[in-house]
């Protein structure tokens, strides 16, 4: 019997690491995901928060959500492994994307500060040498179904797809060679995230994961 080994990412990873850069340029042009955090973190903050409540003051106290889906139900083992190898995908690469998430912040947040576009295109250039830096051994220890479930859930997080990504930060051309580049592997740059759809069973992991449910 042979055995099975799991294809690695080094096909996707010039592709991953445009994307990961594309996300430095693409802040330029629109809001990020998330407004950042407000307030000065040096003052101090309140143990609790307080409502007033008919005179009375009482602690306030906001529990985390916890989120109930119908049972998974399973037709055979197989299923059941393809489940389980989903909620560790998810474990492994979800954080990867939200960091992904937080460069567009930062790096959005970073370039309203410089007031020439020069300026801004050398932040940027230095910004993808160092994700390709940081990344690059990381992407290299995916599968290649991590690889693909890793652009969704940038799309996920950032709502942007990763043939607008590459497109805003290489231009049309270079974003027309990495989808049809994908595509050999059966992927595809301009297919959104479907949470409601074809996704539903990854968001649910993804949510649960979220909420420290998996």
């Amino acid at each position: 019997m042979k055995s099975m080994t799991h294809p690695r990412t080094p096909h996707l990873l010039p592709l991953l690491l445009c994307l990961l850069a594309g996300l430095a340029c693409r802040a330029q042009e629109q809001t990020p995901a998330a407004a950042p955090p407000s307030g000065d973190p040096g003052t101090p903050q309140p143990l609790a928060r307080m409502c007033v409540y008919k005179g009375d003051t009482i602690p306030y106290v906001k529990l985390p959500t916890l989120y109930v889906f119908r049972p998974v139900r399973f037709k055979n083992k197989r299923q059941k492994k393809q489940y389980d190898k989903l909620v560790r995908d998810v474990k492994k690469v979800l954080p990867l994307a939200k960091e992904v998430r937080m460069i567009v912040i930062e790096t959005y947040q970073y370039l309203q500060t410089i007031p020439d576009k020069k300026g801004r295109d050398r932040h940027i250039k230095a910004v993808e040498r160092d994700l390709k830096a940081r990344y690059t051994p990381r992407l290299k220890k995916l599968t290649l179904s991590q690889g693909k479930l890793l652009i969704k859930l940038v799309d996920r997080e950032t709502r942007s797809t990763g043939y607008e990504l590459v497109r805003a930060f290489m231009g049309s051309l270079k974003a027309t060679f990495y989808q049809t580049f994908a595509a050999l592997f059966g992927a595809s740059l301009k297919k959104e995230y479907d949470p409601l759809g074809d996704d539903i069973l990854v968001e649910q992991v993804v949510l649960m994961v979220e909420s420290g449910q998996l």
